[in-house]
This record gives structure tokens, C-alpha cells and sequence, in this order.
């Protein structure tokens, strides 16, 4: 079965821009997949965005959810982490409006640029925002115990016992060894 093509993070903001400053518009996302490089996206992306005109171009407001397909970095089950995006970031044309000649980036190179065509995109600027938030060591439950350095199983249940390993002979003279103030047998 196919999955069905989302609607893709652009607009047509060409009416918006022959706006005065103060015009909005509001947008809903819903459905929206897009490549994240190494992450996988679990959810489609959901939300709302706000667009409004400004004297230079738009200040542009997106909450948007989505979650990521990872693994636990202690016990390393596959578990889905929800995220919650918020951008708030300004565009700017890419053309100047009254002359249609190309505006000079050099200016604001970092700034979120309309395309020529006065679209608004935001793929880019949303994978950016997704890579970010994902968490550095995503974890299953808040206090998840991890697996057992001797066997490697999850810990889950508690702390469990192994047989008692032989001991290399050169160092069996340490088992008698105790810290001064140790009450240890």
C-alpha cells in the first residue's frame, strides 16, 4: 500500500505581500512528511501557521507537532518521542516587490528568503527545527534502568543475579582487599 502524497510546507504569499503590513493569513498543516536525513519521522507533521505582513516581508508563527521513531539510549527498545515545534521566524522576498529585480541576500544571508515566485516554504527551516529538538538521550520512562552490563538483558523486573565467575589467580589476592572504615565481611 502506498502512502498518500502530503501537501508539501509551501504557500503562494504573492496576494499577501501586495497587502499593507498588519495583513494575516492562517494556514493548517496536516499530513506533511518530509526527509529528515537520519531521523525518522513517525507521525506526519500537524499544526497551524500564521503569516503576517510586515513593513520588509512576513513574520511567520508555526506550532506544529510531529514525533521521531528511535530507541532508547539506556535499554535501546524502539520507542516514538513526540515533539513539539515552534518557529517564529521572518521572511523576506527574494525579489523586490515594485521592480521584480533580485533583492541583494548579501545583507541577511541567514535570513528565511521567499522564492522568487513569492512562495513561502518552510521544509527546510521545519526539518532544522525537528533535527534540533530531538533529544540527545531519549529515554523509554523517566527513570528506565537500562540492561544489565553482565548479560545484557533488560532490567526491567529489577536487579537479577549471576553465578559467580571464576576469578583470575593473580588477582585473587584483592577479594580480601576492604576499604579502611568498611564494614563489608
Amino acid at each position: 500500500m502506498s502512502r498518500p502524497v502530503a501537501e508539501p510546507l509551501a504557500w503562494n504569499v504573492a496576494a499577501l505581500m501586495a497587502e499593507a503590513p498588519g495583513s494575516t493569513r492562517d494556514y493548517v498543516v496536516a499530513g506533511a512528511m518530509i526527509d529528515l536525513g537520519d531521523l525518522l519521522q513517525g507521525d506526519p507533521i500537524e499544526g497551524a501557521v500564521h503569516l503576517a505582513r510586515t513593513n520588509r516581508g512576513l513574520l511567520v508563527n508555526a506550532n506544529l507537532t510531529t514525533s521521531l521513531e528511535t530507541e532508547c539510549s539506556r535499554c535501546l527498545r524502539a520507542i516514538e518521542v513526540p515533539l513539539d515545534i515552534r518557529i517564529e521566524e521572518e521572511a523576506i522576498p527574494s525579489v523586490d516587490l515594485g521592480t521584480g529585480q533580485p533583492v541583494n541576500v548579501a545583507a541577511d544571508p541567514d535570513v528565511l528568503r521567499l522564492t522568487p515566485h513569492h512562495e513561502l516554504e518552510l521544509e527546510a527551516t521545519v526539518r532544522e527545527a525537528i533535527q534540533l529538538a530531538e533529544p540527545i538521550a531519549p529515554l523509554c520512562e523517566p527513570d528506565c534502568p537500562g540492561l544489565c552490563p553482565v548479560c545484557g538483558e533488560r532490567m526491567t523486573g529489577g536487579p537479577h543475579h549471576h553465578a559467580v565467575d571464576e576469578i583470575d589467580p593473580r588477582l585473587e589476592a584483592l577479594r580480601s582487599f576492604r576499604a579502611p572504615g568498611s564494614d563489608e565481611d
